[in-house]
């Protein structure tokens, strides 16, 4: 029987960001007051400008983390939970509506694609307070693949 052998793969940005955009699924990682981390799973997509966004609301403690401490990092999954991973790390801006509300359509767009309604989304939005978070990527490592170390290969 073959056993799956782990992998990593160094890409430069084009290839980071082309593998970041079909995967919603993500961890971002920030940092508590004290120090500690703080990790928080959700959904996010790629803006044109090649950074991760993520609606969120402003009360969440993700938002008062990055508003301290803009550093981040993102654990990007793929829907397969044996599927290639990366993790990114970055600098994270919030922003809050008026400003969030056209960054949010985008957000939706690189996500789901069009919506049915977009003044029905945008009034969703300001009705809900919404805000967005954007990454900025700095560094990454390699993508990865889990599995066995080759030395146990058959």
């Amino acid at each position: 029987m073959a056993r799956s052998i782990a992998s990593t793969t160094r890409v430069d940005r084009a290839a980071l960001t082309e593998f970041l955009r079909p995967r919603h699924r993500v961890v971002l990682m920030t940092t508590r007051a004290d120090g500690r981390p703080q990790s928080s799973p959700v959904s996010a997509g790629v803006d044109a400008e090649g950074r991760l966004v993520i609606s969120t609301y402003p009360e969440r403690a993700k938002v008062r983390n990055i508003r301290r401490d803009p550093r981040v990092s993102v654990c990007v999954l793929s829907d397969d939970w044996n599927g290639p991973w990366v993790q990114v790390d970055g600098t994270a801006e919030v922003l809050d509506l008026p400003a969030a509300l056209e960054p949010l359509v985008e957000y939706f767009r690189s996500i789901s694609g069009e919506h049915p309604d977009w003044d029905e989304y945008r009034t969703a939005m300001v009705r809900q307070g919404k805000s967005l978070i954007r990454v900025t990527v700095t560094d990454w490592g390699p993508i990865a693949t889990g599995g066995f170390p080759a030395r146990l290969a058959d």
